[in-house]
């Protein structure tokens, strides 16, 4: 019986895992079926915790899609992790350092219990979100079915691209969703944020994210967004970020600085699970 927890941050859902004190050994079918909302446990993603292999870290973070791979970066994960450390008592700390498969994430635990999670500054060159492109630029001109869209490209420990729409709620997320997802210029795939700008200081938001399709609410593409934002010159540093299942907070001072990501945490409930049929 393998142990978790079922959690949420503004309708983005986890299944998260402690494979500190448990030992965890899954496959990408058993993933699957634990994210699967039929006929397992239901999530966007799956989030596993286990020591650290590095001597400055507190936790390695492990993050899978619903469909068993393997992601770089998920920021609203990261914040439901350090309400789970504190819950589950595996930490008394108020300052937790994860190890992700990219950069860490350091994490501000308050007293309520209220987390927010500093993520890496986001990259823009092309080679190291990646996506093919010539130069870097504020701005790129794909070729999606015929039609000509300009958008933005940004890593945030995994590849996003950003189009500035109109009208979030009208937005063709289902369609070209998973036409920019699996774009030939982004080689390991793409999270796709939707973003109408309401204010220099407040956003709406749909993702489309890589491996699960759309989601509730997206952590790092929510800062994501607002960093392409910025770079546009929109956007202020302190931005609100209204997505299907709530609100996000994202704060970035610029260049090399980290991006901070708030928001509710909540857990939904404890269990167990049996994968051996």
């Amino acid at each position: 019986m393998l142990a978790f927890t079922k959690m949420q941050g503004a309708g983005n859902d986890f299944v998260v895992i402690d494979g500190v004190t448990q030992a965890v050994d899954l496959t990408a079918a058993q993933l699957r079926r634990i994210a699967d909302r039929h006929r397992g446990i239901g999530c966007d993603q799956i989030l596993i915790i286990t020591p650290p292999d590095e001597p400055d870290a507190d936790f390695r973070y492990t993050i899978f899609n619903a469909d068993g791979s393997r992601a770089g970066q998920c920021g609203n994960g990261a914040r439901c992790v350090g309400r789970f450390l504190r819950e589950q008592r595996l930490t008394r700390k108020r300052e937790v350092r994860l190890i992700t498969d990219g950069e860490p994430i350091l994490l501000s635990i308050s007293e309520d219990n209220r987390v927010t999670a500093g993520l890496a500054p986001p990259r823009f060159l092309p080679s190291e979100i990646p996506f093919s492109a010539a130069a870097v630029a504020q701005q790129y001109v794909i070729d999606v079915q015929g039609q000509q869209l300009s958008v933005g490209a940004v890593s945030m420990g995994n590849p996003h691209v950003v189009l500035v729409v109109d009208d979030c709620r009208g937005a063709p997320v289902s369609t070209l969703g998973p036409l920019l997802e699996s774009h030939a210029d982004f080689p390991d795939k793409a999270n796709v944020g939707f973003m109408q700008i309401v204010s220099r200081e407040e956003i709406q938001l749909r993702v489309f994210e890589r491996g699960v399709g759309e989601t509730e609410a997206c952590g790092s593409g929510a800062c994501a967004a607002v960093a392409h934002g910025a770079q546009l010159g929109l956007l202020d540093p302190d931005v609100t970020v209204h997505l299907p299942g709530g609100k996000l907070t994202v704060s970035w001072q610029g260049a090399q600085e980290r991006v901070w990501l708030g928001g509710p945490a909540t857990t939904v409930f404890n269990g167990t699970i049996s994968l051996r049929n």
